[in-house]
């Protein structure tokens, strides 16, 4: 006998939360997924210290959907959407001031890093449309459940897609005017430009304006203590790139490019630049390298296959990754759960890039 979907959500609100809700009509089930008797999905906490303190509900979430008939498997993973611990409410009349962020950028000598933070990696590419930010997003979210502690800084000012990706989208505090708190997500410190202004604004600034929010969103952030700060950089080679190059003492880069030509074109340009400034290429990722029809099973290359494995031979770099294209993915992001966050065979591919980062030092 097989389950739906349905019957799952139905189980599920049987789960009782502290407070009288449930987990359902709390809007906590993220990522559900289900395969071939498998159930997976991740269970999104309000912070830290609340998914620490959730051990039952998450137990009781497990029992009830393996009494199901049907259910062969299910896996689990409780995630915290924002910080472990609320600062207490500012006193009436002393609301911390807003940080403005965007100006002409501060006087600095050679490339400095970020205090509190190991390793520094860019996330890049040479053109837009090959999916940068969504492998940025899984990463993260990898990296941090295999224990790293993580921050992901979205670069792209004009185009920010972390809020989305990762779920969170609000104004960050400024205690006292001059450091930002960023957000949490799925285990990761976040920071976007699209946290600071309202939902659809466009940011109209030109180059300096754009070097000095870049500056302020690297050295005003409290990051805290970090494995590795992920850098979701702007497609292309402009301001933004060259600021990061020579300001930002970066541990390397990691350059995505889809398989087909046209795209490698502009990777190619992508690597140049990275050469130019001195950054180490710590390797390419294929992503949409193959996409298999979840009806039939057919596999196709649609854009084409092992484009991004011989240029990563031309250059005597290593292919970090082949990512597939799929729907599933893509829906993760929209709904503002990485794909990485659950267990579908769609985070394998991630988990493997995560730990290969980690194995080799830089992450």
């Amino acid at each position: 006998m097989s389950v739906t979907q349905d019957q799952i959500m139905a189980e599920l609100r049987k789960v009782a939360l502290p407070g009288g809700s449930n987990l359902v009509e709390a809007d906590l089930v993220r990522a559900l997924t289900l395969r071939q008797g498998a159930v997976s999905f991740v269970i999104e906490a309000p912070d830290a210290a609340t998914a620490q303190a959730w051990g039952q509900v998450e137990s009781q979430a497990k029992a009830v959907l393996e009494a199901l008939d049907g259910v062969e498997k299910v896996s689990i993973v409780m995630t915290a959407h924002g910080p472990s611990a609320p600062k207490p409410a500012p006193a009436a009349g002393s609301e911390p001031p807003s940080l403005k962020i965007g100006r002409h950028p501060t006087p600095q000598q050679g490339k400095q890093g970020v205090p509190g933070v190991k390793h520094i990696i860019a996330i890049a590419s040479g053109k837009g449309g090959v999916g940068k930010s969504t492998v940025s997003a899984n990463l993260a979210v990898a990296l941090a459940r295999q224990g790293r502690k993580v921050g992901l800084l979205d670069a792209d000012i004009y185009g920010p897609s972390q809020p989305r990706m990762m779920g969170v989208n609000k104004r960050p505090a400024s205690p006292d005017g001059q450091t930002i708190e960023p957000l949490h997500a799925h285990g990761v410190t976040l920071m976007s430009i699209g946290f600071m202004i309202p939902d659809g604004e466009a940011v109209v600034w030109r180059g300096p304006m754009l070097m000095g929010a870049m500056q302020q969103m690297l050295g005003q952030v409290a990051w805290g203590e970090l494995d590795v700060l992920l850098i979701d950089m702007p497609p292309g080679t402009g301001d933004v790139q060259l600021t990061l190059g020579q300001k930002t003492e970066l541990t390397g880069a990691l350059v995505v490019s889809t398989p087909q030509d046209v795209a490698l074109i502009d990777a190619r340009r992508g690597i140049s630049m990275f050469e130019k400034l001195k950054v180490p290429v710590l390797g390419l990722i294929e992503n949409m390298s193959t996409y298999v029809c979840p009806n039939c099973g057919h596999e196709d290359h649609i854009f084409g296959h092992g484009g991004v494995a011989q240029e990563a031979d031309k250059l005597g770099v290593p292919l970090l990754a082949e990512l597939p294209l799929a729907i599933e993915a893509r829906l993760a992001g929209d709904n503002g759960t990485p794909v990485a966050a659950g267990d579908s065979p769609l985070a394998a591919p991630y988990m493997a890039l995560a730990q290969r980062l980690v194995e080799s030092g830089v992450a």
